[in-house]
């Protein structure tokens, strides 16, 4: 389990985690930060043609996803004086004099399969060329992805960086003390919820695996806690681990093969690495203080994971191949609940400052700290896998919601707001 608060005391207050209520909640997006610098785009309406006749408003559903990223301003339709569908019946003078950087047209069509064809066009306004054009096939259902999807392309030929508008989020939901606890994954605009798995004991730590296609989570069924992956499309799931004592904190090694996880089935909490396919278990840590919340470099040479063998909790690296454990943060007593961004190169991890827990960056190596970050409870953080976006757990009027940081902006963005709460965070890889 991915824990916010670290405390010497640590199976006590896993005792404490699992009792506490963590149901369901739809998941939707708020924006609660400013953006400054955000490049003008106008999406324009898209056109539908041959009698289409989408559930969607996929226009809309772009507009949106680029806001959301902090990189850019969609124009408000209220202020679109003409809709264009194609590049042909554009006057680009009028869009330059409404100050847009860039514009996207676009049109809808029946396919011959009984989904749909979606044309677009992205077109730079400062020169009148167009940098983009592309049809993408839907089925019915479909189409919100399909949105994502465009919305991905045309970010990525804007900025060079990859989108993120495609993938998915996992996430913990409950609704008080007695009700029952549900692992979901949604879109990462907080659409298509979809339940994984419900219980009326708690689930905790979603990881995802590097395809994309199957989630490890603890599940305290039968109140023991167990580590189980589950196949998304199928449904089918597997428990991998069910030790004595604690079985926590799972998370997959980048080749999708093994599992680093806690165990404290030899008497203290301790870092193994376990082979999916031959179920062979690697002892990482033999200390006798508490080492969890491990996590894999990109590249699988090393995990990271917090431990208060020097008193605090610090956050500390061991290769895979075995050996010592060095050492990587200093600044602060309190570090934990590390997570690598893709690049390798930044951790992002839970400190405490004057009694509050936030998210703060800094280099792999443990240098220089810049706050993600401000509320006085946050927990879970992870890097989106761009890695220009940060999620993580926070509170609202008491109540537990997300929130993702674009790093460029550093605008924020609220992803629930119903009842319930929601909480750990998992973000998907990219998914092709």
């Amino acid at each position: 389990m991915r824990l916010s608060v670290f405390q010497p005391d640590l199976l006590l207050l896993l005792i404490l985690l699992c009792a506490a209520g963590v149901a369901q909640a739809k998941l939707t997006i708020e924006i609660t930060g400013g953006v400054e610098g955000a490049q003008p785009i106008a999406v324009v309406p898209f056109g539908n043609v041959d009698g289409a006749k989408p559930g969607e408003d996929i226009a809309d559903i772009i507009a949106a996803d680029l806001a959301r990223s902090g990189k850019f301003k969609p124009m408000p339709r209220r202020e679109m004086l003409v809709t264009p569908h194609r590049e042909a019946d554009v006057d680009i003078r009028e869009w330059q004099l409404l100050g847009m950087n860039s514009l996207v047209v676009g049109e809808v069509m029946p396919n011959a399969t009984g989904g749909y064809a979606i044309r677009f066009e992205l077109l730079d306004v400062f020169s009148g060329k167009k940098l983009l054009g592309d049809t993408v096939s839907s089925t019915s259902k479909g189409l919100r992805n399909a949105a994502h999807r465009i919305a991905d392309k045309i970010y990525e030929d804007l900025t060079g960086e990859p989108g993120i508008f495609a993938t998915r989020i996992a996430y913990v939901t409950s609704a008080g003390h007695n009700a029952r606890v549900a692992l979901r994954v949604a879109d990462a605009d907080g659409f298509n919820a979809q339940t994984i798995v419900d219980s009326a004991e708690p689930i905790m730590s979603p990881a995802w695996s590097p395809d994309g296609n199957k989630l490890a989570y603890v599940s305290f069924e039968g109140r023991q806690s167990a580590i189980y992956v589950q196949d998304l499309a199928s449904g089918r799931r597997e428990r991998v681990a069910s030790y004595e004592g604690i079985n926590g904190s799972p998370t997959f090694s980048p080749d999708g093969g093994k599992l680093a996880m806690m165990l404290s089935k030899d008497g203290n909490a301790d870092i193994y690495v376990l082979d999916l396919a031959s179920r062979q278990l690697t002892r990482l840590t033999d200390h006798y203080a508490i080492d969890t919340e491990p996590a894999f470099s990109p590249d699988g040479s090393h995990v990271v994971f917090t431990s208060d063998r020097g008193g605090r909790p610090q956050i500390y690296r061991v290769s895979t191949a075995g050996g010592p454990a060095q050492r990587v943060t200093f600044e602060g007593d309190y570090n934990a609940a590390a997570a690598y961004s893709p690049d390798g190169g930044t951790l992002v991890m839970i400190t405490r400052e004057n009694g509050r827990f936030r998210v703060v960056m800094t280099d792999a190596n443990g240098g220089a700290r810049r706050y993600v970050s401000d509320g006085s409870l946050d927990e879970s953080p992870s890097f989106a896998p761009s890695g220009s976006v940060v999620i993580y757990a926070t509170q609202n009027n008491g109540r537990g919601v997300l929130a993702a940081t674009p790093l460029s902006s550093g605008a924020s963005h609220r992803l629930s707001r119903d009842a319930g709460e929601v909480r750990e965070p998992a973000w998907s890889p990219l998914l092709r």
